[in-house]
């Protein structure tokens, strides 16, 4: 029962990948627009102080303007939002250095890429402690940084020395977190959720049963890995949790209805054409975008899958999954 005294223990993260859609309040966004090329958004970066990885991966995370231009130059790959690897900040237990990391690690990321925001755009890292602070942050870099909105990897961890605790995990779909909430509606942005030890599904459950959409309407939060596989189970999940309203479940709807009008999903790493056709019947190709997952997943692979699609898909759904979804999403020609 998601709603229950677990809910708050069922948050949110795409991997918990908030994707804030781009303020109204920053200038009109000069970038690759080249009519054909892919965009992708769900693709990681990390700064030295972070970095777990080793080798070539270790290297393809700290890059930006080496292979992983190249790459998108030879794949065919307008632009690329950039967000710190996971966990990021949603790793760090202690509320103070988790505030200054998220500082540096979005001013770093703003001044990597500051010499090319033609290609590059970013997704702001962001403690989750406390909702205020985390609300404050956002608005930073969104208005004063640039940035197209915030990423939020799973749950908080707050155990001490950064375990993982159950009983210590922050969620973000209780009301204390509305105040967060409301200053992503009020940036205009969309949140990418993104997931670090395949909970995501849960969280993003906790998110409707708990009422976040009903109590924010116009919340955009977009989930990675094909919906982490709630669409495939939209049937089942909608009638199990039918039965949990007289309980006192505060979902006003359903999770059909919110993957319509709040949620949408990335193919990062499901480059399944059968899964894709399923979930285009179940929530439209309106609410799917496309997204690698670099440098857990090599570019090639996902272009080589996205082209070929070309047999399944009609030429404007296929450029609408390509980049016209995320254009509008991210409001990349606003």
């Amino acid at each position: 029962m998601f709603y229950s005294n677990r809910l708050p223990q069922v948050l949110l993260v795409l991997h918990l990948c908030f994707a804030f859609i781009l303020s109204p309040f920053a200038q009109a966004r000069v970038w690759n627009n080249t009519g054909t090329g892919t965009i992708v958004f769900e693709e990681a970066w990390t700064i030295p102080e972070l970095l777990t990885a080793t080798g070539t991966l270790a290297a393809n995370l700290l890059d930006i303007h080496n292979q992983r231009l190249t790459q998108m130059d030879q794949n065919g790959i307008d632009y690329m939002v950039l967000s710190c690897a996971s966990p990021c900040i949603q790793g760090i237990s202690d509320p103070a250095v988790a505030k200054a990391m998220a500082v540096n690690v979005n001013n770093q990321l703003a001044s990597q890429i500051s010499n090319n925001t033609f290609r590059f755009g970013a997704f702001a890292a962001l403690s989750m402690h406390n909702a205020s602070e985390a609300a404050a942050e956002l608005k930073r870099a969104v208005q004063e940084l640039g940035f197209l909105g915030g990423l939020v990897n799973d749950y908080q961890q707050s155990g001490e020395n950064n375990a993982f605790k159950l009983d210590t995990l922050i969620y973000y779909d209780q009301p204390s977190f509305d105040v967060f909430w409301k200053m992503v509606i009020e940036l205009d942005v969309p949140a990418l959720h993104k997931n670090s030890l395949q909970r995501l599904s849960s969280h993003i459950l906790g998110l409707c049963t708990n009422g976040v959409f009903d109590r924010f309407p116009q919340l955009k939060i977009i989930v990675g890995h094909l919906g982490e596989r709630i669409p495939s189970d939209l049937v089942r999940i909608d009638t199990q949790l039918l039965r949990q309203l007289p309980l006192g479940m505060p979902m006003l709807l359903n999770v059909t209805t919110y993957f319509h009008t709040n949620l949408y999903e990335t193919t990062s790493g499901n480059f399944a054409t059968p899964l894709l056709q399923l979930h285009i019947d179940t929530i439209g190709l309106d609410r799917i975008l496309y997204s690698i997952d670099y440098p857990f997943v090599d570019i090639p692979s996902g272009t080589v899958w996205v082209n070929g699609l070309d047999e399944v898909l009609s030429p404007e759904d296929l450029l609408n999954l390509k980049r016209g979804a995320a254009i509008e999403l991210l409001k990349l020609n606003s």
